[in-house]
């Protein structure tokens, strides 16, 4: 396979990937759904900065390092975990309270939203481990240079484009407005789903240290 096909594979499965839900995407909906689009815009920043980290690391082989220290990985994960859970608590928490609008004062300010999606994204060193068996996988043995560095920008564009454009969805009125309606519901259940998927990770991490 010429290193064209394999840039084109990857990348095809790296959109596939960022295409999957997960507490990243309950997150860049919700700040999206409640905030000025700037803060969504944000947000998919942070998501996109995120990505390219871990693709980094993955391309430096430092992933390798990390799955071969097992307690660096275990901490990572339980830490990430913890993370998870403490933000599916403020979303749960948050969910009697009356929706603030764009334009009514939002709660966050830019620099909050992309910071918050940032360390979302960093949350899951899983991530970084997923990064590392894709191009490991796909990967020649002897890549070329220009391949090698194309990869993590690549990852920022797929990973920004793809939520901005969630965050460009979930910021219309219709949206909103939809949001505001069902408002408890759908915090509750955000805020369980980001608190199940921070649970799976610090169980994951026990039970492959146990093993």
């Amino acid at each position: 396979m010429s290193a064209i096909a394999v840039f084109f594979s990857i990348l095809g499965v790296l959109l596939l990937g960022a295409m999957s839900p997960g507490p990243s995407f309950v997150l860049v909906s919700r700040i999206a759904i409640t905030s000025p689009r700037l803060h969504g815009i944000a947000a998919a920043l942070g998501m996109g900065i995120g990505g390219t980290i871990f693709s980094c690391l993955a391309v430096l082989g430092l992933t390798a390092l990390l799955m071969q220290v097992e307690w660096l990985y275990l901490i990572l994960k339980v830490a990430g975990g913890a993370y998870l859970v403490y933000v599916a608590i403020r979303i749960w928490n948050s969910a009697s309270e009356p929706l603030a609008l764009p334009g009514t004062g939002a709660r966050m300010s830019v620099a909050r939203s992309f910071s918050f999606a940032l360390m979302t994204q960093l949350s899951n060193p899983k991530t970084a481990i997923v990064y590392a068996s894709l191009f490991a996988a796909l990967l020649p043995a002897n890549a070329p240079l220009w391949l090698l560095l194309a990869l993590p920008p690549m990852v920022f564009l797929i990973e920004t484009g793809w939520y901005m454009f969630v965050a460009t969805m979930f910021s219309t009125a219709r949206a909103r407005a939809t949001y505001a309606g069902f408002k408890a519901w759908i915090d509750r259940g955000a805020g369980a789903v980001m608190g199940a998927l921070g649970l799976k990770l610090i169980v994951e991490a026990f039970k492959t240290h146990r093993v």
